[in-house]
């Protein structure tokens, strides 16, 4: 079977639903959604907690709400297609796509542009190589959500959560809801690397007990998890000798990061961020291959959905713009290429780089801290000059920040944009 399109979209989360939108609006006739799960709406069909959507819709909606918004600005659309249960073997450099599903067999799909939407996994205890047998009772926090949120299984009753990020932080509250006792969360940083608001609502509100600063030295049991050792860390985050005591507890729930689902992207020789774990894109979201794009946290991993849909939009508009330019045989001449390097206190910055338009138009950047920081000024500097300045009164690792750079601005930009924290005088 071979068959082609304007747009094909791999991933059908709300990266890929949002794409698939702003595709459709900006022109784009013939758009293929690609989802390997059963259906659409990716990771937020087990987040049935609420905080979602303020940002993009206006309102607060529940992960499979926010889902379900997406798809519907897309339901009726007879420009844009979705193929469930079809897992992309290839993304070849000449946009053609091979995939595979129960109905058609294997595919040979052609496109003009491609859009990269695949989201993230999360680490494991490989990753992060805990000492210890092997016994049951060890999830991540998204597995262990999926269980109780879908699935309808509770993992155990007494739980130890590692890692502070988002997910381990909802589990804690959902898991006190469910009748367990989260017995305590460890973060092996000196801060928590999940968003104020869930450290709050989760670990404050219920007297969680968190841990900073400390991590797992030794899990117990062999059959079943039965208790861990933890112990405190130094600046090095090596643990300290004397510091250790024990915890007991019957499951352990790994909330210790998430990584960009790239194996397509590299088998496909995109070039990728050492820090974000992404393809390097630039402001419309086109990677180092002309006509693939990526979008959200196949880039780098956000911390609000919102973000995603909003960088999806982007991937979607210009993925359409090229496809309907490739149609009419038009070439763009080459753009003056402005690099974005991330300077002091930023760690990563998204772009990567901006391909300056004619005309100019707004950019959004997108970057993390690395350290919490209190009274601090972002700026973007070009040729030793400020050309955009915002007061920051608070500066997380874990809550992205997010600032514009007008379309004039962007015009003018010459060498280097450099992106830096610095103290308010």
């Amino acid at each position: 079977m071979a068959k082609y399109y304007d747009v094909i979209i791999v991933g059908g989360g709300p990266a890929g639903l949002s794409a698939a939108y702003s595709a459709s609006l900006n022109g784009a006739k013939d758009i293929l959604i690609l989802e390997r799960d059963a259906e659409v709406g990716g990771i937020l069909q087990q987040c049935i907690h609420n905080g979602f959507g303020l940002h993009h819709f206006k309102e607060e909606l529940t992960g499979p709400g926010y889902a379900q918004r997406c798809y519907e600005l897309i339901q009726d659309d007879p420009h844009v297609e979705i193929m469930t249960d079809t897992m992309v073997l290839e993304v070849r450099e000449n946009h053609t796509v091979l995939a595979v599903n129960p109905k058609y067999g294997l595919m040979e799909l052609h496109s003009k542009t491609v859009i990269l939407t695949m989201g993230c996994r999360e680490r494991t205890r490989g990753a992060i190589r805990t000492p210890g047998y092997r016994p049951a009772g060890v999830y991540t926090a998204g597995a262990a959500q999926r269980m109780v949120n879908i699935e309808g299984y509770i993992p155990g009753k007494k739980i130890v959560i590692l890692g502070s990020g988002d997910i381990g932080l909802i589990m804690a509250r959902r898991m006190t809801l469910e009748g367990c006792k989260v017995q305590a969360v460890l973060e092996i940083s000196p801060y928590s690397n999940g968003l104020t608001r869930n450290m709050v609502q989760c670990l404050d509100d219920y007297g969680i007990p968190l841990y900073l600063s400390h991590t797992i030295t030794d899990l117990k049991g062999k059959g079943r998890l039965d208790g861990i050792t933890a112990a405190k860390v130094d600046e090095n985050m090596r643990p300290i000798p004397g510091t250790e005591f024990n915890i007991e507890c019957d499951t352990l729930l790994l909330s210790v990061g998430l990584i960009p689902e790239n194996e397509l992207s590299r088998d496909l020789g995109l070039d990728l961020h050492p820090l974000t774990n992404g393809p390097v894109v630039d402001q419309h979201r086109e990677t180092s291959i002309p006509g693939i794009f990526a979008a959200g946290n196949v880039v780098h991993v956000h911390d609000l959905v919102d973000f995603v849909s909003e960088e999806a939009e982007i991937a979607g508009k210009y993925a359409a713009i090229t496809a309907a330019k490739t149609a009419a045989g038009q070439m763009d001449p080459p753009a003056e290429d402005i690099p974005v390097e991330p300077g002091n206190g930023i760690r990563t910055c998204v772009p990567q780089h901006i391909a300056k338009t004619s005309n100019g138009e707004d950019v959004k950047l997108f970057m993390r801290v690395t350290n919490p920081m209190r009274n601090v000024r972002l700026e973007l500097r070009n040729r030793n000059k400020v050309i955009v300045s915002k007061r920051l009164l608070v500066a997380k690792p874990s809550e992205m920040l997010a600032v514009e750079l007008p379309a004039e601005k962007e015009q003018a930009l010459r060498g280097i944009l450099h992106v830096a924290v610095c103290e308010e005088v």
